[in-house]
């Protein structure tokens, strides 16, 4: 056997695979591999090889699916955990085939092409509901085969740097792959590994060459192995052990060692160091048996563990299988724009459980753009600036699911909050052109008449946050012209125009009454008012004019405004006021006043700023009512419209614990009420409601309570009268048709008089019954009554009665309704229980009268209870005087009604009377008797007679079910004396005694006498017969077992055992019995040696027979023992 480490790390245990073949290059020449012994689901599994790089190899895997009710599940699988299946394509190729007549799957797995990195240890596993098998194997990979050396010297190479001389003599560049011949070789008397293992190593090589032996190392291996020294039987452990154990995480697994020394102390290691007593490690001590309990293991206790008696050890490993992580909670589609932060969310069902996260079937990894989140059982994954790259399908994988979701990412409209002025200028002024935008990262470039500016001592371009400018100082002739600010990265310009002006200055003092110019045709809505959005920038500029220039004053009610920085601020020039709000509020809104003064006057004017916004979010969303797939949803208005009338809402229902809101209208919709549709009955549901106006849209409002469509039911079906009396009535009725996920919680009755509108209810609660009386009814009046089905939802429309019903007592005539079985004679056995109801109809109740043979009935000795429909007649133990005729009668006043029925109690019967033997002649006897006293109260159906010898007095049945009172006895025994008895029988049976003869019958003797043959002594000589074959046998090795069968023959034969047609001498290992013809043959502790075909031979003087079956032992293997 090959002991292969596939992978081992530190800390951890690796995976060991034990395969019971030699590969084929450790094989003995001349010798043919031999096959392990397929255990388990598989017939044949997939072996190691060793592939040449760039060429396919195949592996192959049949499973029995015989003894199986489903199809099995196959996994392929590299190293510990990878799965294969996710992987296929065109490098690795899966296919499966099935076979109907022998009923066996065979899986193949192809890899195309093999690269050194598919070297490694390899897995199958099959599973059919609670079976499972599995298998390992290797693959190496080797360059593929150079041209030989035609120079064969230069193939004797010798490992090491130091020289010619230095090293070990390699002789792989000898070695070749080649096909292995079936040639017959002659018989080699000489064992020669029997030389090798008595050489020495030094000699290896001279009888390696001698006896034609070209793969060197594969002989080592080989002799290594062989001389491996036997292990020696333990001394401490009768049982060790097993090499593996595997358990699923959180489940608990127990290792066991049998001692040879009860009383022997035990140490628990693990991976080396001891282990201790604790709630997680149990130790056990039963008799011999030591065991050890891990509870609830984890990844950790995935390790080596070794059991130490005095110097003796007895080592294990232990597997932890996690079982498949799920997730519990997908992933949901995003939607962002460019710049905005994306988290996606999963959860999955196991908290120390690893994901895998990908983008279009590419996994993605920790880096400056993605981030990984983890806590518990939810993980994210974080990009914090989306771009358009971001779009597409991303993936989250666990070991036992998967969840995808997509995200879309849209460009971000950049906004002009402030566009740039056109300006006139006299030489030496300064130019200031200013922008503001929405996006405080933009970047940008100005541009004058198609041409970037550049910055100079003179020119200075700033941003900071949204605002962006060009200072000029100093302006020139040659600073006129077309400004553009080009903002990077979207398809948008901002232009104004620079005017220079040249002016000549002629003193003449003048002055000219100030006067304010109120430019209308901007943001006015009307003459004095001006609207600005909540948020917005707010410039207005006033131009004023007046000689000297005036001064200007800004106030709001009365303060005044200063010049001085701030949100809400003036600008004032020569000819113009500037009034700003940067980020316009709600309280900003009101009347502002400007006042311009100088010398030669003063002019006023007022503005009226109103701030609009986005109204706020309605309130009270609640549901009004549900039906069967729909809602009614009523809220009310905001409290704030922003200023702006409100346009409409839209609305947005989502299920109750999901994220996703789903929107149900996409156009505005007016009304405070809306009816939502497309639902499912019984789910919750939650809404919210947006509110529009001209400004947009408001944020949510509050999510209503949850709510459940529902709809009532159909109403009940076949309301009818059940019974009626004076001032109450009994109705009775069938469900609706239709319930609905709401189910029935109850019926409310209603009833009015006939001609009325109004209905009274008659029950507070409803009833779950189908059925009830109304009672506290007008008796004489006519009454409507209606029933209504109750559930979550309400009542459903009402079952009205059609006609209107009287309330008045019906006299009914009395009559009995006698069952079938009572219309003739009623027998019971005595001792029987007599249950008799008679059901009766009549209005009023009836008064209900037994009588017994025209007597009043007993009521110590029968029982009698009535109740409004029936009455019983019960007896709790039958005797004969209870058998009679009885007399019901069922009387309303006048009218009246009766039956009678009979009783017959019946038991057995006696014996019959002087049973004598009336005539004796020849082998017959005639016997009269007289019918029995007592017959048991039925008619006598025949009669049992039986004899007895006098000798032997032993009773033999003569005849059965004789119905006369006498008959003849014949074929009766001469010289024997004779007496008989008599039962008699009815529908009970026989009579428990028996009715015997007064006088007995003798037979005389004829004097006949009787003729003796002659005695002929019978030859039993014959061949020996084997009269029980041998069976078929499949035992177990290291169990004694036995074969037997059974022969006979005269005389008695000589018995002969043979193995494979070959005799078995006196081998102590077989023990040979018979026992009157029953053959044994017990072989001690079979091995797998024993195996094979076994004949038993007898030989006698008259010939001679076989019989033989077969004998299979098997070795039991770790899955099978660990059932036991």
């Amino acid at each position: 056997m090959t002991l292969t480490i596939i992978s081992n790390s530190l800390g951890r245990s690796g995976l060991y695979s034990l395969y019971e073949e030699l590969p084929e290059d450790e094989l003995v020449p001349g010798e043919e591999p031999q096959m392990s012994q397929i255990s388990g689901l598989f017939v044949e599994k997939p072996q190691s090889v060793t592939a040449v790089k760039g060429k396919n190899v195949t592996f192959v895997a049949k499973v029995d699916s015989s003894q199986m009710l489903r199809k099995p599940t196959m996994k392929w699988l590299k190293g510990k955990w990878m799965d294969l299946g996710s992987k296929a394509g065109k490098h690795l190729q899966f296919k499966e085939t099935y076979d109907r007549n022998t009923k066996i799957y065979s899986y193949e797995m192809t890899i195309v092409k093999v690269v050194d990195g598919d070297a490694g240890g390899y897995r199958c596993e099959v599973t059919s509901k609670d079976k499972c098998d599995s298998c390992t194997f290797d693959i190496s990979v080797e360059a593929a085969e150079e041209t030989q050396q035609t120079n064969i010297l230069e193939a004797f190479k010798r490992s090491g740097d130091a020289g010619e001389d230095a090293g070990e003599l390699d002789f792989s560049g000898l070695l070749k792959k080649r096909e292995r011949k079936q040639k017959e070789e002659p018989e080699i008397d000489v064992d020669v590994w029997e030389i090798l293992k008595n050489a020495k190593p030094c000699d290896y090589e001279k009888i390696a060459f001698q006896y034609g032996i070209t793969d060197l190392r594969g002989m080592l291996k080989r002799l290594k192995k062989m001389r491996k020294v036997e292990p020696k039987k333990s001394d401490a452990f009768l049982k060790k052990l097993d090499p593996a154990y595997s358990v699923e995480k959180g489940k608990k697994i127990q290792l066991n060692v049998e001692l040879s020394d009860p009383n022997a102390q035990v140490r628990w290691l693990r991976n080396g160091q001891e282990i201790k007593p604790s709630a997680k490690y149990i130790f056990e001590s039963v008799g011999g048996i030591r065991k050890l309990t891990i509870n609830k293991c984890t990844l950790a206790d995935d390790a080596a563990y070794e059991c130490v008696v005095g110097e003796e050890k007895s080592f294990t490993e232990v597997f932890i299988q996690e079982p498949p992580v799920t997730i519990t909670k997908m992933l949901d589609d995003i939607h962002v724009v460019v710049g905005e932060k994306v988290e996606f969310e999963v959860e999955v069902s196991d908290e120390g459980a690893n994901v895998k996260w990908m983008k279009d079937g590419v996994e993605l990894s920790r880096d400056g753009k993605y981030r990984f989140k983890k806590d518990g059982t939810k993980h994210w994954l974080i990009i914090n600036e989306a771009t358009t790259e971001d779009i597409g399908t991303y993936y989250v994988y666990t070991s036992g699911g998967e969840s995808k979701a997509e995200l879309e990412v849209e460009e971000k409209e950049l906004q002009v909050l402030q566009s740039i002025a056109d300006l006139t200028l006299k030489a030496a002024e300064q130019a200031v052109f200013k922008c503001e935008v929405s996006d405080e990262k933009v970047t940008g470039k100005w541009f004058k008449d198609g041409v970037e500016v550049t910055p100079s001592n003179r020119i200075k371009m700033t941003h900071m946050g949204r605002t962006h400018k060009l200072v000029i100082d100093d302006v020139k002739p040659e600073d006129a012209g077309d400004y553009t600010f080009v903002p990077d990265g979207y398809a948008l310009s901002l232009s104004a125009k620079l005017n220079f002006l040249e002016i000549k200055i002629d003193y003449v003092p003048r002055q000219e009454p100030p006067k304010i110019h109120l430019d209308t045709t901007g943001s006015f809505v009307n003459k004095n008012t001006i609207i600005v959005v909540a948020g917005n920038k707010l410039r207005f500029d006033v131009d004023i004019t007046g000689e000297p220039p005036p001064t200007v004053c800004w106030k709001k009610g009365d303060m005044e405004l200063s010049e001085a920085e701030g949100r809400v601020r003036v600008e004032t020039r020569k000819n113009l006021s500037c009034f700003i709000i940067e980020g316009a509020e709600r309280s900003d809104e009101g009347l502002y006043h400007i006042t311009v003064t100088n010398p030669a006057g003063e002019d006023k004017a007022d503005v009226m700023v109103k701030i609009v916004d986005v109204p706020d979010p309605p309130e009270n969303v609640k549901c009004t009512g549900v039906g069967e797939d729909s809602a009614s949803i009523q809220w009310d208005p905001p409290k704030f419209d922003g200023g702006v009338p409100v346009k409409g809402y839209l609305m947005e229902r989502k299920k109750k614990g999901s994220s996703r809101w789903t929107r149900l209208n996409f156009d505005i919709y007016e009304s405070t009420t809306y009816d939502a549709k497309k639902m499912i009955e019984g789910v919750l549901y939650e809404m919210r409601v947006f509110a529009v106006n001209g400004i947009g849209m408001s944020q949510p409002s509050a999510s209503s309570k949850p709510f459940m469509p529902i709809a009532p039911t159909s109403e009940p079906t076949r309301l009818t009268v059940e019974d009626v009396t004076d001032g109450t009535c009994a109705l009775k009725w069938l469900p609706p048709e239709r319930i609905g996920a709401g189910g029935i919680d109850g019926y409310i009755i209603e009833y009015c008089v006939e001609g009325a509108s109004e209905w009274v209810q008659a029950n507070e609660t409803p009833v779950e019954k189908n059925s009830y009386r109304v009672r506290g009814l007008p008796v004489g009046e006519k009454m409507l009554f209606r029933v209504r089905a109750v559930n979550i939802a309400g009542r459903s429309p009402p079952a009205v009665m059609a006609q209107a019903v009287t309330i008045r007592e019906i006299v009914e005539r009395p009559k009995i309704r006698l069952p079938r079985q009572l219309r003739t004679k009623y027998i019971k056995r005595v001792g029987e229980k007599v249950n008799l109801v008679i059901p009766f109809q009549g209005k009023p109740r009836p008064v209900v009268t037994w009588l017994k043979d025209g007597a009043p009935l007993d009521t110590k000795l029968v029982n009698v209870r009535t109740s409004d429909v029936d009455t019983i007649l019960f007896i709790r133990q039958a005797a004969k005087e209870h058998s009679g005729q009885y007399t019901l009668s069922v009387q309303i006043e006048n009218m009246e009604d009766k039956v009678t029925l009979e009783i017959q109690i019946v038991d057995k019967p006696g014996p019959p009377i002087a049973v004598t033997v009336t005539d004796v002649w020849g082998f017959n006897a005639a016997l009269e008797w007289k019918p029995p006293k007592d017959n048991g109260n039925c008619e006598i159906t025949g009669y049992t007679i039986q004899k007895a010898d006098l000798k032997t007095k032993e009773w033999f049945t003569v005849l059965e079910h004789n119905r006369r009172p006498s008959c003849t006895a014949s074929d009766l025994v001469m010289g024997n004396e004779y007496t008989f008895r008599v039962f008699s029988e009815n529908i009970c049976g026989m009579s428990d005694d028996a009715g015997i003869s007064k006088n007995t019958a003798v037979i005389a003797k004829t004097g006949l006498k009787q003729k003796q043959q002659p005695y002929k002594e019978k030859d039993m000589c014959s061949s020996p017969k084997f009269i029980t074959p041998l069976i078929d046998r499949s035992v177990i090795a290291g169990y004694s077992a036995a074969i037997s069968c059974a022969v006979r023959g005269h005389p008695k034969p000589k018995i002969i055992w043979m193995k494979n047609k070959m005799i078995i001498g006196e081998d102590p290992k077989y023990l040979m019995q018979n026992n009157q013809g029953v053959l044994t043959l017990n072989i001690r502790k079979p091995s797998l040696f024993d195996g094979g075909k076994y004949t038993c031979k007898a030989i006698n003087d008259l010939g001679e027979d076989e019989v033989e079956c077969k004998l299979v032992v098997r070795v039991i293997t770790e899955k099978e023992e660990a059932k036991k």
